[in-house]
């Protein structure tokens, strides 16, 4: 059996441990990292070589900011405010969240606030009943703005 068709095997039963959820996800993923080195799938050496990325870093430690945030209370409490100030209408709330976004994204890395207002929005948008999904992508581009407009971003 050649390679490339080993790998498909084992990529098919990696995709199927990950649909069905049998195993925890981490290991999942590490486990099917580890065996394409083992098996030589890709060179030993590169096999975690990305997770030292600056950026998979960086997006790490925001994760880890935005959900000591949700767990400290610190991101209800900037949903809240949000809410008081612009109310509870779609677009109203979409130009707070932008306004939020784009000032702090000002004075902080954009990814980094975007990743920290994630749960924010979502926390507000699962209480105003709203999709979120038309929420994050101008919380997004304001992160953008507001990184454009200061020399941090």
């Amino acid at each position: 059996m050649s390679q490339a068709v080993k790998c498909l095997i084992m990529l098919a039963v990696i995709a199927l441990l990950f649909v069905t959820e049998l195993i925890p996800l981490a290991v999942t993923a590490m486990g099917g990292a580890i065996a394409c080195g083992l098996l030589g799938f890709i060179p030993a050496k590169s096999v975690f070589s990305g997770l030292s990325n600056s950026t998979v870093v960086l997006f790490a430690g925001m994760f880890v900011v935005g959900a000591s945030m949700f767990y400290t209370g610190l991101a209800q409490k900037i949903g809240t405010s949000i809410v008081k100030i612009s109310g509870t209408g779609e677009n109203s709330l979409m130009f707070g969240i932008m306004l939020v976004g784009a000032a702090l994204s000002a004075v902080l890395s954009n990814t980094g606030t975007a990743a920290c207002l994630l749960p924010v929005v979502l926390g507000i948008c699962s209480a105003a009943k709203i999709p979120a999904s038309r929420q994050l992508m101008p919380l997004a581009f304001a992160c953008g703005l507001g990184g454009i407009i200061t020399m941090v971003g």
